[in-house]
């Protein structure tokens, strides 16, 4: 890895977890600033619309961002995502109503869509050797992030409500200065033209999802997204009600998950990939979070749950590996529009995710409260005629340079 290559990747894994930590920041405070706006009664709404409408926005607005990017730049797109979450932050700070509230979240949706752009950004500064390490270390900035974020957040809040907003449009600035004045655009081809049907999210996944050797990855990394929405959904209530844990135990089982998955994607992503290749990495990471969710099912007591939690953060190293397999099944002028389409999918499974298995917490738990991780498991076994075609072509690829 070149200097300037090399410099470029450290200041993208920067802005990834300076991006993390100002969306971390206000996630502790939101029910607070909303009771200043007396919606006592309507509070789990208003949170739940809010975190939805975010999710939304990053589904409908990340595709359009990479796809953006591929025609005018990494750069350029960056610096005004960047731009634009700096002034929602300072919106949101001020917003005396609660309409502003709502209108900071569409526009804080829009602009943390960037992390497409950046995904995009280190797709073209790696060679296919290097892409699973690095979108490993991507995923762990942007997990230590979002672990840093809400405890700088209950800080600050407890200070003033609208603390974390000023803090987070701080570090957009400085994310955006960053970009500014030392990022370089990365040596790249770039797309054509822009074809503005295009930057509707649904038109740009039925194009990549036409393409044979793509199609199988993103089925696997839709499942993934959703499995993984069992735990951010359900963790606190799965704990309290499980084994009476309170808000402090709650809070240091997700502080240790969060660690220990960081350093899996940080450290052993790229060791694992050398070792095995991607699609092997892939396999071991669904089956580690399978086995996760299986222990989770049926752990009685707390310290059960403990080999759980080690085994799901295992299972980090299989998105860094699709990410790689993915990015080098796509041409070099469509990478943001990949890295685009994954954002969006991610986005989209964090809306229907919570809905779908916080009803089949509810429904199972009258019989028995472990289905719901049954399930979540269980959306690895949808994965397997695609997961097939997905180790095949190494060993294809591997007896067509025999033959030849």
């Amino acid at each position: 890895m070149n200097r300037p290559t090399s410099f470029a990747f450290v200041l993208i894994l920067a802005t990834v977890t300076l991006d993390a930590v100002g969306v971390g920041l206000i996630a502790p405070i939101l029910p607070q600033l909303l009771k200043s706006f007396g919606v006592q009664g309507r509070l789990a709404l208003h949170v739940g619309a809010l975190t939805a409408l975010y999710a939304l926005m990053q589904f409908i607005c990340a595709p359009a961002l990479g796809a953006l990017s591929d025609r005018f730049g990494r750069r350029p797109v960056l610096l005004v995502s960047l731009a634009g979450g700096a002034l929602d932050y300072l919106l949101m700070a001020c917003a005396p109503w609660l309409s502003l509230l709502y209108l900071g979240r569409v526009v804080s949706g829009i602009s943390g869509a960037s992390a497409s752009v950046a995904g995009a950004y280190i797709a073209d500064i790696s060679d296919e050797s290097q892409r699973a390490q690095r979108f490993g270390l991507m995923g762990a900035c942007g997990g230590l992030g979002f672990i840093a974020g809400p405890v700088l957040g209950g800080v600050l809040g407890a200070m003033w409500p609208r603390a974390p907003f000023v803090a987070a449009a701080a570090l957009a600035t400085v994310n955006f200065a960053l970009a500014w004045f030392v990022l370089p655009e990365p040596e790249r081809r770039r797309s054509p033209a822009i074809v503005w049907r295009e930057l509707v999210p649904w038109t740009t996944l039925r194009e990549l999802a036409r393409l044979p050797s793509l199609s199988p990855l993103l089925w696997i990394y839709v499942a993934m997204q959703l499995a993984g929405q069992v735990p951010g959904t359900l963790w606190a209530l799965y704990g309290s009600n499980r084994f009476g844990w309170n808000a402090t135990a709650v809070g240091l089982s997700m502080a240790a998950f969060g660690i220990l998955h960081a350093l899996f994607q940080a450290v052993v992503t790229g060791r694992a990939t050398r070792l095995l290749g991607p699609p092997r990495t892939l396999l071991a990471g669904m089956v580690a979070d399978a086995a996760g969710y299986v222990v989770f099912a049926f752990a009685q007591r707390g310290w059960i749950a403990a080999p759980g939690l080690l085994l799901a953060a295992a299972g980090g190293i299989g998105a860094p590996a699709l990410q790689s397999m993915a990015s080098a099944e796509t041409h070099a002028d469509r990478q943001g529009a990949l890295q685009g389409v994954l954002a969006s999918l991610a986005s989209l499974a964090a809306v229907i995710g919570p809905l779908l298995f916080g009803a089949i917490y509810v429904a199972g738990a009258r019989h028995w409260d472990g289905w719901v991780w049954i399930v979540g498991a269980a959306m690895y076994l949808l994965c397997a005629p695609a997961l097939r075609v997905v180790l095949r072509k190494p060993r294809a690829l591997q007896a067509a340079a025999a033959d030849a």
